[in-house]
C-alpha cells in the first residue's frame, strides 16, 4: 500500500475554501454573540435614568423572546422564498437545507421557557418546584404560553413531514398567539392593537426570513440569470412588506404614545428609547434594501446586489433582537 500526497494545486484549491467557510462561522458566531448581547443588557441600559422600574429577569425574557422572533422567522421565510421560487421560469431544483427543524427546535424551547416564567406569576423561576404547569390553563397568558408550546412543536412535526407547507398552520398560530398576547384586554382597544401586531409580526417575518432564504438559495444556484429574476421578484414583495411594518409600526406607536408626547417618550422612557433605535435600525436597513434594488437593476452583473442584501440581513437580525427587547420594558404611560 502507498501513500500519496495531495498534490499543490489541490492544496492551494481546498485551503482559501476552507478558510473562508471558518472565517464565515466565526463571523456569524460574533454576530450571533453581539445580538444576544442586545436583549441580555439592553433593559438595565434603556431604564437608566428613567425612574421606571425593571421587571424580574427582563434581560432572559427579552432573549427567549427574541429567540421566538428568530425561530418564527426562519420557516416563514423559508415557506414564502420557495413559493416564489416556482414561479421563476427555469429555476434550477437545487434548494438549500431547510432550516425549519431547528428553527423550530428553537422556538419550542424559547417558549417553553417563556411558559415557565407565566406560571410563576411572571417571575423567572428558581427551581422546578416553582413551576406551576396546571395553573398555566387558568389565565389568559398561560393559556396563549402553551398555545406557542404546541404550535412550535407542531411546527417541528410538519417540517419533518412529506408536506413541510403544513407548517404553515402552527406558525400563524404563534403569530396570533403573539398578537393577542401583546395586548391584554385590559387595554384600549385591545382588538385593534392585535390586529396591527398581527399584520406588523407577519410582514416583518416574511422580509427577514424571505431575504435570508433568497441568499441561502442564490448561493446554491449560483451566478444563473435565475438568481436575479427571484431577488427582483422577493425585491417587488419586500417594498409592500416594507409599507405595512412601517404603516402598522407608526399606528402601534402613536397608540402607546399619543402625538403630543411621543417626542419626549422617546428620550425619557425606556421603550421610548428603545422603539427610537428600533427605528433608525428600519432606516438602514431601508436604505441597505434601496441599494440592493439600484444595483439589481442598473448594475452590469446584477446578482451584485447581494453584497448590500447579507448586510441587510445582519441588520434586520438586530431588528429581530430589539424587538424582542421592546417586549420585555414596561408599556408607557398614555399622558
Amino acid at each position: 500500500m502507498t501513500l500519496t500526497r495531495p498534490t499543490s494545486g489541490a492544496a492551494d484549491a481546498g485551503g482559501p475554501v476552507a478558510r473562508r467557510g471558518v472565517r464565515r462561522a466565526v463571523a456569524v458566531l460574533v454576530l450571533v454573540l453581539l445580538g444576544a448581547l442586545i436583549p441580555l443588557l439592553g433593559p438595565s441600559a434603556a431604564l437608566h435614568g428613567t425612574g421606571e422600574a425593571a421587571a424580574p429577569g427582563d434581560g432572559a425574557i427579552a432573549l427567549l423572546r427574541t429567540v421566538l422572533f428568530a425561530a418564527l422567522c426562519v420557516p416563514v421565510g423559508e415557506l414564502f422564498v420557495n413559493r416564489l421560487a416556482h414561479a421563476v421560469p427555469g429555476a434550477p431544483p437545487v434548494a438549500p437545507r431547510s432550516w425549519a427543524p431547528h428553527a423550530a427546535a428553537a422556538g419550542f424551547v424559547a417558549a417553553l421557557g417563556l411558559a415557565s416564567v407565566v406560571s410563576t406569576g411572571n417571575l423567572v423561576p428558581g427551581s422546578l418546584a416553582d413551576l406551576d404547569v396546571g395553573g398555566l390553563y387558568e389565565t389568559r397568558d398561560g393559556k396563549l404560553a402553551l398555545l406557542e408550546v404546541n404550535a412550535f412543536a407542531a411546527a417541528g412535526l410538519c417540517a419533518f413531514s412529506r408536506r413541510p407547507g403544513t407548517q404553515i398552520w402552527p406558525l400563524a398560530a404563534v403569530v396570533v398567539a403573539e398578537a393577542l398576547r401583546a395586548h391584554p384586554p385590559t387595554e384600549y382597544s385591545p382588538l385593534l392593537g392585535s390586529g396591527l401586531t398581527l399584520v406588523h409580526l407577519t410582514c416583518a417575518a416574511l422580509w427577514t426570513g424571505g431575504l435570508l432564504h433568497v441568499l441561502r438559495t442564490l448561493r446554491g444556484w449560483g451566478g444563473t440569470p435565475t438568481g436575479a429574476a427571484l431577488l427582483g421578484l422577493y425585491a417587488r414583495v419586500a417594498v409592500v412588506l416594507l409599507a405595512a411594518i412601517t404603516a402598522t409600526g407608526v399606528c402601534s406607536s402613536l397608540r402607546r404614545m399619543p402625538p403630543e408626547t411621543i417626542l419626549e417618550q422617546l428620550t425619557t422612557t425606556a421603550y421610548g428609547r428603545v422603539l427610537l433605535a428600533k427605528v433608525l435600525l428600519v432606516v438602514a436597513v431601508a436604505a441597505l434594501a434601496l441599494w440592493a434594488r439600484f444595483r439589481l437593476r442598473r448594475a452590469a452583473d446584477p446578482l451584485t446586489a447581494c453584497s448590500p442584501a447579507r448586510a441587510e440581513v445582519v441588520a434586520l437580525g438586530f431588528v429581530v433582537a430589539v424587538s424582542g427587547l421592546l417586549t420585555a420594558l414596561p408599556v408607557p404611560i398614555r399622558w
